[in-house]
């Protein structure tokens, strides 16, 4: 197949896009595969918690089971295609099988299965488009159909579950100069903790927030924070001006309610940070596969919440220089006070062992959260007692 009929099927499956509903994009992904002149393709989704890889619902298979099929992200060809960010490729029954990650940007969604009579560099390439304008299709789509979220879920979430994922942004996001991913367990439990990251127009905005309890009023109490945080933040406020609006906001509809938070700006032309802390672990500094001791360790100021009968003092803002390469890490404190059944605590050293050994891997930020969040599942035999949020921001600057 020359360029010009590449691309007209190409555009046919653009065109097709705009009509079709979440339950019908698995059989347009088959349909355009066979008209590159592949044997066949298809979806498969990353679960809330990484652990699996589903197939996109189709309504071309009504009798298919909902889950059946499912790869496992560990141990699988799918899942290195997934964990690497790479496609991977293998001989199976006369014809050729090629796994290719699926990307938003920098955020991984899933991966294509695609089939073909035999392999090459062309055949790669037409899987690599296909698996772009599928990944586009996807995240489109999501916006307005639950066919998605209950794909990728394996059982239902809290209500305080629910409503913090709504006021999430994606878990990766980044360019080619900065890139930041985060990490939130219990994923179906969820109750105080929240996230949020922003790029702007030259920096990277940051937001870790942990409200007391672990019951709807706590994930009301994070999501008025993290929507006061991007309000201000949108009307031109700084780090001083955010703090001093979610305290606000707090304080009048849901008092009584504390709430621990990290708010930063990393400057993307500089590598500059700063930073304000309100009662919360402090950020580390991951640099050259090592933790800085104490690099970011600044004194913390009262929690948010507190209410009007408490003076609140101006915002501390703290700052730091970074080096191209350098990681910064922000958690809860449900990470190191995690316990197992013997009552070990997680730690911040077992915590920075296995960011640092991960980055001494080579392996991408989502995939060195994703294996840490496992081993803290694992730590506590997978029964988290208290929220546990993670997100590492680097900063790799080109040229």
């Amino acid at each position: 197949m020359d360029v010009d009929g590449i691309g007209q099927v190409m555009g046919t499956f653009l065109e097709e896009s705009h009509h079709i509903g979440p339950r019908d994009i698995a059989g347009l992904v088959d349909d355009t595969a066979r008209a590159l002149g592949l044997h066949g393709a298809g979806v498969y989704l990353a679960d809330v918690q990484q652990v699996r890889l589903v197939p996109l619902p189709d309504d071309r298979k009504a009798d298919a089971v909902p889950g059946a099929g499912a790869v496992p992200v560990e141990g699988t060809l799918a899942g290195w295609a997934y964990r690497t960010v790479q496609s991977r490729e293998a001989s199976a029954d006369g014809h050729v099988e090629l796994w290719v990650p699926l990307v938003d940007g920098v955020e991984r969604i899933g991966v294509l299965r695609a089939t073909a009579p035999s392999s090459g560099p062309e055949v790669t390439d037409r899987c690599r488009a296909l698996a772009s304008l599928t990944a586009l299709l996807v995240v489109s789509k999501s916006a307005f159909s639950d066919v998605m979220a209950e794909a990728v879920r394996s059982r239902p979430m809290s209500l305080q579950a629910e409503l913090a994922w709504a006021f999430m942004p994606p878990r990766t996001l980044g360019t080619r100069h900065v890139t930041s991913s985060a990490a939130l367990e219990p994923a179906y439990e969820i109750g105080g903790d929240a996230f949020d990251h922003s790029l702007l127009r030259d920096r990277l905005h940051l937001t870790v927030v942990d409200a007391m309890g672990h019951d709807l009023a706590a994930g009301g109490a994070s999501a008025v924070a993290v929507a006061g945080c991007r309000a201000t933040r949108r009307a031109g406020g700084g780090l001083p001006d955010i703090a001093e609006a979610v305290d606000q906001a707090l304080s009048r509809w849901i008092p009584d309610r504390l709430l621990t938070a990290v708010f930063a700006d990393l400057e993307i032309a500089t590598g500059r940070l700063t930073w304000v802390n309100f009662g919360h672990p402090p950020p580390l500094l991951i640099r050259r596969q090592h933790v800085v001791p104490g690099a970011l360790e600044r004194p913390a100021q009262l929690p948010l919440g507190l209410g009007p009968g408490y003076s609140r003092q101006p915002a501390t803002v703290h700052r730091a220089q970074l080096e191209p390469g350098d990681r910064v890490l922000v958690h809860t404190d449900g990470v190191t006070e995690a316990r197992s059944a013997d009552g070990e605590l997680f730690g911040e050293e077992r915590l920075v062992d296995l960011v640092v050994r991960s980055a001494a891997a080579g392996e991408p930020a989502p995939e060195a959260l994703r294996r840490l969040v496992l081993a803290l599942l694992d730590h506590q035999d997978h029964r988290l007692h208290d929220d546990a949020t993670i997100v590492l921001a680097e900063w790799h600057p080109r040229g």
